[in-house]
Order: C-alpha cells, then structure tokens, then sequence
C-alpha cells in the first residue's frame, strides 16, 4: 500500500471513531509513522482528506450497492446487504458510516466535504427509491424519494444508537423492528 492509501486508511478508520473533528494531522502522523509534512504533501488541508475520504467512501458504496442489484434478483437479499454494510461498520470497532458521522458534523464541514457526503446521501436515496421502484411500483416517485430518505436515515439512526450502547444487538433488534412495521421492504 502506497503512502497516501496509507493515509486514507488511517484516517478512515480515525473519523469513523472520532469523527472529522477528531481528525488530528499530527495524530495521524503518528499512527502512520510519518512527519505531518507528508501528510500535508498528499493532502494540503484537512478539507482536502476529508474530502478524498468521502468520495471514496461513497464512490466504494456505490460499487456495493450496484453489485447487490447486479448478484442477484433477490429484494431480501438487497435489503439484507444494504442494512448489513451498516452493521459491518458497528462489528469494526463500534465504528460509525463515515459520512453519518461526518453529517453529524455538517456545520463544521468544509464546503467540500459538504459536498461528497451530500452526494453518499444522494447515492443511497438513489439506489432505495430505485428497489422501492421494483417493489412498491404504486409510489409516485415524490413518494419513493421520501420513502427512501427514510428507510437511510433509518438505518443510520439505527447504527448510531447501537455505537452509543456499544451493543450491536440493538441494531439488529432494531432494523427488524423496522422490517415489521413495513418501513422496509
């Protein structure tokens, strides 16, 4: 792994726990086992990692979500995939969505970085009301929109609860709970 994939990975892991808050440079640094100035020399600002972090995150998202569709016909099988990418990030160290944990933040955020976890937002609103196509044609697509900026900000409230009880369980129960109440298909 080159040294600014080293970077990205380090500092992926550092926001997903800490937040983009948390992201400390000279921390980073540290963990990586190299001066700031290279860190600097890959990313000038912190606007600039942040912002490399969340295109790649949603750009990565993407790729699984087209694969879900693109592996099989199965609904159950999208739905089960989609919640459970979220879940992996909770089995990783309690660690949160990178751009939910940066969408916490949003106010603090560089325009930049605004912009890449507007467009992760975009991308999972997009593939839902897309499956919600497939299975609740009889939705105007105003209605699948909506429908489908609820079923994500579900999921993501979801995996926060669950990260602040540090107790997956609560996720799972919780996700089943909306799967019951029909919030997902």
């Amino acid at each position: 792994m080159d040294t600014r994939e080293t970077i990205m990975a380090a500092a992926r892991k550092m926001v997903q726990t800490r937040g983009y808050n948390g992201l400390s440079f000279r921390e980073l640094a540290k963990e990586v086992g190299i001066k700031s100035a290279s860190i600097h020399y890959h990313f000038p600002t912190k606007g600039d990692l942040g912002q490399a972090l969340a295109r790649r995150y949603t750009e990565d998202g993407l790729a699984y979500l087209t694969g879900l569709r693109a592996d099989s016909d199965d609904l159950n099988l999208w739905m089960k995939g989609y919640t459970e990418i979220f879940r992996m990030a909770l089995v990783n160290d309690n660690r949160m969505c990178l751009c939910g944990i940066m969408a916490a933040e949003y106010d603090d955020l560089p325009p930049e970085v605004r912009a890449e976890v507007d467009a992760f937002t975009d991308v999972n609103v997009r593939w839902l009301s897309d499956v919600l196509s497939i299975c609740r044609p009889q939705l105007s697509d105003d209605e699948k929109q909506q429908q489908a900026l609820a079923i994500y900000a579900a999921v993501e409230g979801a995996q926060l609860v669950a990260r602040g009880r540090d107790d997956i369980s609560v996720f799972d129960a919780t996700v089943q709970a909306y799967r019951s109440a029909g919030l997902l298909p």
